[in-house]
């Protein structure tokens, strides 16, 4: 892995789960790590819920726009963390994966997205420790 670790986080819509991973990594991260999201089938915008939970941790990501994944991403990146993209996400020898299993935030109220974001944010700070180990916890 380089100095610079580049992440990709692949959910099918490239709406919630990933952009959630993505918003945490790039503020716990700051410029140490470079953060990647794309979906296998993504949507025309990002999920309203997972904007306004994430904006609870006072970070941002209404700006976000969903992304196609490309094999590129793929080879670019040495972490690929999957959320339910199932066999859509290519893979490349040498790279590290990890899938998540996290319900689909779609279609949840507030209240049902609140445990995903946690849970999210717990995954980052754990993959934060392991792939910068000097890096301070959030």
């Amino acid at each position: 892995m380089s100095d610079k670790p580049t992440v990709l986080f692949v959910c099918v819509h490239n709406a919630g789960r990933s952009q959630m991973a993505a918003g945490y990594l790039r503020e716990f991260g700051g410029d140490r790590v470079e953060v990647l999201s794309a979906g296998s089938a993504p949507k025309d915008e990002i999920n309203p819920v997972a904007v306004q939970v994430m904006a609870e941790e006072g970070i941002d990501i209404a700006g976000n726009t969903p992304k196609v994944l490309t094999t590129e991403a793929v080879r670019e990146s040495d972490v690929v963390i999957t959320m339910g993209c199932g066999d859509a996400c290519p893979i490349f020898p040498g790279k590290r994966y990890e899938d998540w299993e996290l319900d689909d935030p779609a279609g949840q109220g507030i209240e049902a997205v609140r445990p995903i974001r946690d849970e999210i944010r717990r995954r980052i700070e754990e993959l934060l420790g392991e792939i910068l180990p000097e890096a301070a916890r959030a």
